[in-house]
């Protein structure tokens, strides 16, 4: 049986986290009964290293680099995912946005 909500995860520097929140809600994540733009974050650090042929918004390539981010939650019906995330693409900064997508059971 396939779930009809996700959780939908994205990792941001901490500079383009309100927009890509803004982003969510706007696109129809974050809708919990009679709320909306619900989300859930907290702060981490992403480490990454581009190869020859990245352009990073942030540091250099072939450098390794550790940026304070924030992981944004929120949850997002299975029909819409694919605009949510080309809505956080169009404002995150990254070449490379990384996110992660979790089934919600039923119940």
């Amino acid at each position: 049986m396939e779930t009809k909500n996700v959780k939908f995860v994205v990792f941001v520097p901490l500079s383009h986290a309100d927009a890509v929140r803004q982003a969510l809600g706007e696109a129809g994540a974050g809708k919990i009964g009679n709320y909306d733009f619900c989300s859930f974050s907290s702060r981490g650090t992403g480490r990454f290293r581009g190869n020859e042929k990245t352009n990073p918004s942030i540091g250099k390539a072939g450098k390794c680099e550790a940026v304070e981010e924030e992981k944004i939650e929120a949850i997002v019906p299975r029909e819409i995912l694919k605009e949510v995330i080309e809505k956080v693409k169009s404002v995150h900064p990254y070449e490379e946005v990384a996110f992660d997508i979790y089934p919600l059971e039923n119940l």
